[in-house]
């Protein structure tokens, strides 16, 4: 039995069912094909009958062996060497057909036995349905003849069968190839020799002698034709056909609506036919576990995934991966589902607040698997500017790795949920959370958290992000508001509110412009004319029904600041009507108008309004709202609102032209400080009602006060960038929006925001700070009626960490043990509370019968190093341990009991494990780890160390080793880790006894370079001083530098010099030699181990010896060296271009080792500025040949360049600027700008033409043909600069020369055009072009002589040569068959016409390179008609000639 490959083992379905279903789709087309095809074989004498019963026979016994093979393993030796033999056969039919040049288009596969068929059978074309070719990709070649696949499952059993299999295969791709090929010949000889075949049939239905013969030949033919196609299978595919899967079309992401469908498409090539299979977000996708959801699909190459009902859980990353023996390939696609605003699932809400995502409803674990979750890579608090884009992101850790199942990832900003929009979007890759802002606004500015929640458990990590005032379009203009929503919305207006910005422009805001836009369009126009301080606004003036979006901009005394972001839409309706058309989806139009009537009832009075109140009140506008009235009929009803002077009884009413509608309203243009009295009235067609009760007194005025300012501002250390603030909130504050929070430098005036976007609460933090700096603090509120007064100062504080007892170490391990004491090593804290560890305690305890005594302590006095012994211990007592860690706060809390250690007498031969292990300098691909070496060195020293490395979620088995030799060093630079892959690392030690047992591990760490990261920088100065220096902007108040040559400190070194200040750090070598080559590195104490480091190699120690020598005898650097050019008058420039120059700069100019000044020969010129050096002769003369020098020497630094211009090289520039003095004299006068030139009208006239400059009235143009004056009717005018001579019906007798001359009192100026031999042959050439194209269709006309075919052309030269044709044949003439041309009418007549003269006639007109055609068909309707009116014309003539009339095909032409 055949061994399948390891991916159909995997996979049976693809391998039994997928395979079965093509191959019998397959077979039952070609059965199909068979009844109605034949081979079409060679000769007439040759074919022998066949029986129809024995042609059913046969293709039954290769139905059911190709069929059987497949389904039925018992017998699969019998049955596939019965479809092998067939298939060798109907191979060899193919190529027999094929190499006798009868393979007619239309050929399909049949078996071929003994005898073969005399039919001739017609076939269609190919396997394919009408429905399947249209779902066929374009440009997309269907293999429909893949035997190897279809017949023998892509794999074969023998040579043999792999070489009959060739054979079809190479016989099917000659069919496929040359099925266009065939013309409509072939057709008319298969359909000739048919006959003949069908009498041959009978005279041949017994078999004789020759047949016999010819039988075996074409056996001798077939077995040829095997060979030399298995000769050239061999040679095409020396790789068997294997190709590894390739993706021709890749799957496109898509984004699509709620309930949408989507399609992925992907065309895949290789061999065998490579697998696909669809995943989603790393999940293999199961249509038998969502039926109807999924559709996949896989046709002739191209896979389909369709995804119907699109919901938002659908929003993934999908993954099509193709595999077959030769490999595996996938490509990604991201499909987005959008979901429209204000709709929502409930079914996620069904179950309650508990209900978890279907992505957690089973694990391999359990509900209750324990997940734990942390965050590598973590973003910081991010500062930005308005109308930048940012990202935050980290990198989520969860163990144990699901890989089916994906974690919840949600942002939040200040507590709230974050939803994607056009503002910010999210991503999940798999292992990365990240949060893109593609518009910062203020409106973004706050607390973000990311959560991640996998089953019961979740994590969660948080930072400020701060966005900084875009810079103002007018200085001194405010910043732009915040936060425009909408607070309420009717028929009649719109109330916006907004948050005033923090920052005014050094001048009091004098109140804001709201402008309105209708969605839709782009037209802003601004709603009110002054100014409004009230941070609320109702926006009047509205269409009903139709969607506005707002802005608002601040303004001060120096103008008017930048637009805040744009609201979000809201409709002018009622909330009763938004409810309204929210419960009845609106019905798709259907071009019908219903109108129904009530019965007519009598009009009813409606009755006052109730409830009338003032629900709003400012210095700018009173907002009033009411109840309808209960008595108000069948109709609709409009208020009228009126208003009076408090004390009076002179009502007024306001709103005299717009009634309202709604029960709410807005009145404007009252007197500030004014007190008025309201009331409301309701009309109908029935009438006005009565009014509805007053209001209260309302004094026109802001009802919300001015919060007052904040009090007792304390700030305090956080971090070496930020300072905690907290205060007491304001008294008696209504409606508090927030507050904002400046800081200022001490001593500087300056203040500054800390933030853009107002917090509630009393604490904040201040970010962003400068470390080491004394700031001070201050405060004040918001709310809509404006801002606070500032608080008053807070106290000043320098920024630097707060200093905090260190966290507990960790790891405590036995490093050594003896009879009576112990050696422990641990790892130094996490954190170091902001300050050095200045040592440890160590405590301990005896466990007897695992029962632990009371602590002892071992040490009174501080470690320093994280390793202790540990003496006067008992022998063979068991020992548990604990250590804390110190810094100047105080003592940590102590570490966690460690495991318990027995103190007895080490006997081993090996080292034991280093320790201290850390790693340093970490970057995207590479980190620095270094150790410390192992206490107990076992029975011989220590000769060096094995690293080992693997991914930290990796398994056991997975460790790697980094050396294949032993490091002598305790250091070890690790290269060639991959981008955000966390590794653990551990190192061994080794002496002559073996190696010893491995160290604790370090890290996880992730192999990424942090933001920030600096580089040693090497610099030389100008005495050639070398030196390393290093800059880090992360260090704490108490971080020092720590230099190191092949990380062994350096502090004593003689030939080093080390100098720091602030956050920045030099080491200068003294006299830099072979003896300094190494790696120097600078680590930065108290940082998370930020270093750099440096090599300095022998290449780079004379590169810098080479710079160092350079800088002490600098040169001049050169930009561009000495060159030469000529200027438009003729005059010379030499030039040349440093770098740069100071003002200081000199330069001398020599010539042939002669300095040269500045003269009437000379002139000389520098530009300090652009390094630009120049000198300028206006003639060149035959003693300037020589070699011209330009020294410059600025300061120190020289340099010179050198141009050499003798011989061949200076006769040729002498005559350039001679040429270019003669063309600039020529250019004084008259003179030709574009020379004469030549061109073919449409009217196939030749037209000559120049163009002119610097001409006047007075400038005179004289034409000359062969030096004789060509007498011109027109004028010339020179306006447009053009002067032309137009030659009509251009011929021979037009050739010549042809001359053109302008002069006036400045000079004169000509120009000559050749026109003879060769430049006359072009020309006429592109006339007689001209002229062909111009020719009309041709045209039928009927004479008493015959018929007359005529085409007209503009007119007609001899060089055109007229060539006429008649069904493909040169026309012969004879008398009665002539061509000629009369005037521009170009005719073929043929008198006397009869049936041989119907055809197709094409008339060529040769322009001497290209033939132009015209043809008409003189045939069908078109010949019976001109045939019929020329026999009446005849018949005419005797009585007088008719007038002649023209014909078209098809119709009379005129």
């Amino acid at each position: 039995m055949m061994s399948l490959p390891f991916y159909q083992k995997l996979h049976q379905h693809y391998d039994r069912s997928y395979r079965n279903k093509d191959l019998r789709t397959t077979m039952s087309q070609y059965q199909q094909e068979k009844r109605s095809s034949a081979i079409y074989t060679h000769g007439s004498t040759a074919y022998s009958a066949r029986s129809s019963a024995a042609h059913r026979q046969e293709s039954e016994a290769f139905s059911q062996a190709s069929t059987t093979s497949y389904q039925q393993q018992a017998s699969r030796a019998s049955e596939l060497a019965l479809s092998s033999s067939v298939s060798q056969k109907a191979a060899s039919a193919y190529n027999y057909g094929y190499s006798r040049g009868r393979t007619d288009s239309s050929l399909m596969l049949e078996d071929y036995s003994s005898k073969l068929s005399p039919q001739i059978k017609r076939a269609r074309k190919g396997l394919l349905s009408g429905e399947e070719k249209e779902n066929l990709p374009s440009d997309y070649m269907v293999p429909i003849f893949s035997g190897r696949q279809v017949h023998v499952s892509g794999i074969t059993d023998t040579e043999e069968e792999r070489i009959k299999e060739a054979a079809a295969y190479i016989a099917k791709r000659k069919l496929l190839a040359s099925e266009e090929g065939i013309t409509a010949a072939k057709q008319s000889t298969v359909s000739k020799q048919s006959t003949s075949t069908l009498h041959q049939e009978e005279a041949f239905e017994k078999k004789s002698r020759k047949v016999a013969i010819r039988e075996k030949a074409e056996h001798l033919e077939l077995r040829k034709t095997l060979e030399e196609t298995e000769a050239y299978h061999r040679k095409l595919n020396e790789d068997n056909l294997l190709h590894a899967p390739e993706f021709v079309i890749k799957p496109r992401s898509h984004t699509v609506w709620e309930k949408e469908n989507v399609k992925l498409h992907c065309s895949v090539a290789g061999w065998p036919e490579p697998r696909v299979t669809w995943y989603k977000n790393q999940v293999p996708i199961n249509v038998h576990a969502n039926p109807g959801k999924y559709i996949i699909e896989s046709r002739y190459g191209m896979h389909t995934l369709e995804i119907n009902a699109c919901d938002f859980e659908d929003t993934a990353q999908y993954r099509a991966s193709a595999m077959n023996v030769k490999g595996e390939l996938s490509a990604y696609a991201s499909v987005v589902v959008k979901r429209y605003k204000g709709e929502f699932d409930e079914t996620r809400f069904h179950a309650g607040v508990s209900t978890l995502p279907l992505s957690f409803a089973v694990t391999p674990y359990g509900y209750a698997s324990k997940f734990e979750i942390h965050f590598d890579d973590k973003f910081d608090v991010s500062f930005g500017r308005e109308g930048e884009t940012m990202s935050l992101g980290c990198r989520v850790v969860i163990t144990p790795d699901i890989k089916h199942f994906q974690p919840e990832v949600q942002w939040y900003r200040n507590g709230a949920p974050v939803s994607p929009s056009k503002w910010v979007q999210t991503h999940w890759s798999g292992d990365r959370a990240t949060l893109t802002f593609s518009h910062l606004n203020k409106e973004d500015e706050g607390l973000y958290t990311i959560r991640v929640r996998m089953g019961d458990y979740y994590e969660q990590y948080s930072a400020y992000v701060f966005v900084r005032d875009a810079d103002a379009e007018i200085e001194g203009a405010p910043a732009s508001p915040l936060d425009v929503v909408c607070l309420d919305a009717n028929k009649d207006y719109i109330i916006i509110s907004w948050k005033q910005p923090a920052v005014d422009g050094g001048s009091p805001i004098l109140g804001y412009f709201i402008d309105k836009c209708e969605v839709g369009t782009n037209n802003w126009s601004q709603c009110n004319d002054t100014p409004v301080k009230f941070a609320r606004f109702p926006v009047t003036g509205l269409i009903e029904g139709r969607s506005y979006i707002f802005r608002v901009r601040a303004v001060n005394k120096n103008g008017i600041g930048l637009p805040s972001r744009v609201s979000e839409p809201v409709a002018a309706l009622d909330p009763a009507e938004k409810a309204r058309l929210r419960s009845r989806p609106s019905a798709p139009w259907t071009g019908q108008i219903i109108v129904t009537e009530e019965e007519p009832t009598e009009g009813i009075v409606p009755g006052p309004p109730t409830d009338l109140s003032v629900i709003e009140a400012t210095q700018s506008y009173v907002v009033l709202s009411w109840k309808p009235p209960k008595q108000r009929g069948h109709e609709g009803i409009l208020y009228f609102i009126e208003k009076c002077d408090a004390g009076a009884e002179n009502w007024q009413r306001v709103n005299t032209e717009l009634p309202v509608k709604s029960p709410r309203f807005a009145l404007f243009d009252l007197a500030e400080g004014k007190s008025y009295q309201f009331r409301v009235r309701c009309s109908n067609s029935a009438g006005v009602g009565e009014p509805s009760e007053a209001t209260e007194v309302t004094v026109v005025g802001d009802k919300l006060d001015i919060p007052k300012a904040p009090s007792n501002i304390i700030p305090s250390r956080n971090t070496d960038t930020s300072v905690v603030v907290t205060w007491e909130e304001s008294k008696d504050a209504k409606e508090l929006v927030g507050y904002y929070i400046e800081s200022s430098v001490v001593g500087s005036g300056k203040w500054e925001p800390c933030n853009n976007n107002p917090v509630k609460g009393t604490r904040f933090t201040c970010h962003g700070l400068t470390t080491g700096q004394s700031y001070i603090f201050r405060v004040r509120a918001v709310n809509a009626a404006g801002l606070s007064e500032y608080s008053q100062d807070s106290e000043a504080i320098e920024v630097k960490a707060a200093i905090a007892a260190p966290s507990p170490p960790c790891d405590i391990t036995c490093l050594e043990s003896f009879r009576d004491s112990m050696v422990l090593g641990w790892k130094q804290p996490d954190k170091t509370g902001g300050a050095e560890i200045t040592g440890y305690y160590v405590n301990y305890r005896e466990v007897i019968d695992g029962v632990p005594g009371r602590w002892r302590e071992a040490n009174i006095k501080a470690i320093s190093d994280e390793a202790y012994k540990i003496s006067n211990l008992k022998e063979n007592m068991v020992y548990q341990f604990q250590v804390a860690a110190m810094n100047i706060a105080g003592l940590g809390e102590p570490s966690a009991v460690s495991a318990s250690f027995k103190c007895e007498e080490w006997t081993i031969a090996v080292p034991g494990p280093p320790h201290s292990l850390k790693y340093s300098e970490v970057r995207n691909t590479s980190l620095v780890l270094q150790w410390k070496p192992p206490i107990h060195s076992g029975r011989t020293p220590v000769t060096g160390y094995f690293v080992d490395m693997k991914e930290a979620n990796a398994k056991e088995d997975h460790w790697r080793g980094l050396n294949e030799a032993a490091l002598k060093n305790t250091y070890l630079k690790v290269q060639g880790l991959k981008e955000g892959v966390s590794y653990v690392f551990r190192v061994r030690a080794i002496n002559q006894a073996g190696v010893g047992k491995p160290s604790d591990l370090a890290g996880p760490v992730v192999a990424e370079t942090r933001p920030g990261t600096k580089e040693v920088v090497v610099s030389v100065d100008d005495d050639g001083i070398i030196s390393l220096n290093f800059e880090c902007d992360q260090m704490a108040p108490n971080s020092e530098f720590t230099w190191s040559k092949d990380y062994v400190p350096t502090e004593d070194s003689p030939r080093l010099e080390v100098e720091s200040k602030g956050n920045k750090t030099k080491m200068t070598f003294k006299d830099l030699g072979v003896e300094d080559l190494g790696i120097y590195s600078c680590d930065v104490t108290e940082t998370d181990g930020i270093a750099a480091s440096y090599l300095i190699d022998e290449e780079e120690l004379k590169r810098l010896l080479a710079l160092s020598q350079e800088h002490k005898f600098p040169t001049v650097p050169i930009k561009s060296e000495l060159a030469v050019e000529i200027l438009e008058k003729g005059q010379v420039r030499f030039w040349m271009q440093a770098e740069k120059l100071s003002g200081n700069a000199k330069v001398n100019f020599i010539f042939n080792d002669k300095e040269i000044f500045e003269g009437p020969k000379y002139k000389m010129h520098i530009d300090r500025n652009t390094g630009m050096i120049e000198m300028f002769m206006e003639k060149l003369q035959d003693e300037d040949e020589g070699t011209y020098t330009f020294q410059v020497q600025d300061g120190r630094a020289t340099g010179h360049s050198t141009l050499v211009l003798i011989g061949d090289v200076y006769k040729k520039l002498q005559k350039e600027a001679e040429f270019q003095r003669q063309e600039w004299i020529r250019k004084q006068g008259p003179h030709f700008a574009e020379y004469l030139s030549w061109e073919v009208t449409g009217e196939c006239n030749v037209l000559l033409k120049c163009k002119v400059a610097n001409i006047k009235k007075e400038t005179h143009i004289v034409w000359y043909k062969d030096e004789r004056e060509i007498s011109v009717d027109e004028k010339h005018d020179f306006k447009d600069g053009i002067c032309t001579l137009l030659i009509t019906e251009f011929s021979k007798k037009d050739a010549g020369i042809y001359e053109v001359i302008l002069k006036d009192d400045r000079g004169k100026d000509k120009s000559r055009l050749k026109l003879v031999d060769e430049a006359f042959k072009e020309l006429m050439t592109e006339v007689c072009k001209t002229i062909a194209l111009s020719a009309t269709d041709l045209k039928i006309q009927s004479t008493a002589e015959g018929i007359r075919l005529y085409s007209f052309v503009t007119y007609y030269v001899d060089d055109l040569k007229v060539n006429w044709s008649h069904n493909g044949a040169a026309i012969k003439y004879t008398d009665r068959v002539k061509s000629g041309v009369t005037g521009e009418q170009i005719w073929l007549q043929i008198n006397e016409p009869t049936p041989n003269d119907k055809g197709k006639y094409v008339m060529e007109l040769f322009d001497g390179k290209t033939g132009h055609q015209k043809m008409v068909d003189l045939s069908g309707q078109a010949y019976e008609e001109a045939f019929a009116e020329f026999q009446r014309l005849k018949s005419c003539s005797g009585g007088g000639r008719s007038p002649r009339r023209g014909h078209h095909p098809g119709g009379q032409g005129k």
